[in-house]
């Protein structure tokens, strides 16, 4: 039997429409689920992130009010007492200061890692994944 074909073969070698649309339903759930945890994933990296900075601006302005005590205990010193004391003084002011700066900087910084709060690799992914099934369905 030549020029003749076998029609169940083909059949067995081609998806039903029905069989496609559930097969493309399932990986579209499957990639949404995995968009979700990775979109979940980087918010709670960048919670961690505004926490630590949140700390550090918060360990800051202790220090900056300890300095503020201390600038106020130069003050009277100053007033009171000859300069080694009030020297002195002055000088512990200025250390808390510098380490308040140093706290504020490295909290700042923390900050702006954590900002603007959205997954950004997260959403990048999802654009590709749009423009990959865009790409297919063209085909």
């Amino acid at each position: 039997m030549t020029g003749t074909i076998d029609h169940r073969a083909v059949h067995d070698e081609h998806h039903t429409v029905g069989e496609l649309v559930s097969q493309a339903a399932e990986q579209l759930s499957r990639l949404v689920r995995q968009e979700v945890a990775l979109a979940k994933e980087e918010l709670a990296e960048k919670g961690r992130r505004a926490g630590r900075g949140g700390g550090l601006l918060g360990a800051a302005g202790a220090v900056a009010y300890a300095g503020l005590l201390a600038l106020a205990g130069t003050g009277v010193a100053a007033l009171s007492l000859v300069l080694p004391v009030w020297a002195a003084a002055l000088i512990v002011t200025g250390v808390l200061f510098v380490i308040a700066a140093v706290l504020g900087a490295a909290g700042r910084a923390q900050l702006r890692r954590a900002t603007p709060p959205t997954p950004e690799e997260a959403l990048g992914s999802v654009r590709a994944d749009v423009e990959e099934i865009r790409e297919r369905a063209h085909r």
